[in-house]
C-alpha cells in the first residue's frame, strides 16, 4: 500500500450488463463503481475503499496530519481514513497513535486500535483516552453519514446533527493546536457549522477534494488550531 495514488492508467470503460434481479438504480452504482477511477486505484494501492483519496487530498492541502500526532477516526468503517492516518502519523503496531470506533465490525488495520462502540455512548471519551495511554488527540477525523432518505432536507439535517456532535466531542479530547474534519452535505447547514467551529478554531474552511464525485453533495469542514472550550476560557476570565 501506498500513501500516493497510483498513477493514472487508461481505462475502458466497462458497460454491465442487465440484469432482473437489479433494480435500473443498482445497475446505474454498479457501473459507475466499475468505471470510477479511485475506485480501480484504491484496489492497486490497497485501501479499503476510494474516500482514502479523500482524505489525502484534504491532507495533502490542509496539513492536517504530522508525523507524532495522535488521530481518532469517528465512524471509521471500513478503515480507509484510519490506513492513511496510520502512514502518516507514523503509528505502529505496539505504539499505536490512531484509534477508530465504530459500532459496525471493522477488520484490523496495522498500527491502530478500533473500538467497536458508538462514540456517543457515555463513556468513548474514557475508551478513547485509555487506547492512547491517557492523552488528549491532535486531529479529529469524521467522514460518517446516516443512510441516505432519499429526502434531501431530512438527509442534510442527519449528517448536519452527526457533525454537530462530532464537534462537541473533538471539544472534549482535543488538545490545543489540534484539528478537526467532519463531512457534511451542502444545502445551507455549512455555513452554520463553520460559525460553529470559529467558537472554538482560529483557522476554519470547507473544501470539496477532487475524489469527491462532482454528482455528490458532500463536502467538508475543517477546523485548524483548537484554542480550547469556551466555556472553560470565560471561567478562567471569571477567575482572573
Amino acid at each position: 500500500m501506498t500513501d500516493k495514488p497510483s498513477a493514472p492508467t487508461r481505462m475502458l470503460k466497462v458497460k454491465v450488463k442487465t440484469s432482473k434481479r437489479r433494480t435500473a438504480s443498482s445497475n446505474k452504482w454498479l457501473q459507475r463503481q466499475l468505471n470510477d477511477p479511485y475506485v480501480i486505484r484504491s484496489k492497486a494501492d490497497g485501501y479499503r475503499s476510494r474516500a482514502a483519496y479523500k482524505l489525502i487530498e484534504i491532507d495533502d492541502k490542509h496539513k492536517l496530519l504530522s508525523p507524532g500526532n495522535r488521530v481518532v477516526d469517528l465512524g471509521c468503517a471500513p478503515g480507509g481514513w484510519l490506513q492513511v492516518a496510520a502512514a502518516r502519523v507514523g503509528s505502529r503496531e505496539g505504539a499505536p497513535r490512531v484509534v477508530g470506533i465504530d459500532y459496525l465490525d471493522v477488520d484490523p488495520v496495522p498500527g491502530c486500535v478500533i473500538l467497536k462502540k458508538d462514540f456517543l455512548d457515555d463513556d468513548a471519551p474514557q475508551a478513547l483516552s485509555d487506547a492512547l495511554g491517557g492523552h488528549f488527540v491532535d486531529v479529529v477525523l469524521s467522514d460518517m453519514a446516516a443512510p441516505a432518505t432519499g429526502h434531501k432536507k431530512t438527509d442534510q439535517l442527519k449528517i448536519t446533527y452527526l457533525c454537530e456532535i462530532a464537534i462537541d466531542f473533538a471539544r472534549m479530547v482535543l488538545k490545543p493546536g489540534g484539528h478537526f474534519l467532519a463531512k457534511v452535505l451542502r444545502g445551507g447547514t455549512e455555513n452554520e457549522l463553520l460559525a460553529l467551529l470559529k467558537r472554538d478554531f482560529a483557522i476554519v474552511a470547507h473544501i470539496k477534494p477532487p475524489a469527491s464525485r462532482s454528482d455528490s453533495a458532500e463536502l467538508y469542514v475543517i477546523g485548524k488550531n483548537f484554542r480550547g472550550r469556551v466555556d472553560e476560557q470565560d471561567e478562567v476570565q471569571a477567575e482572573g
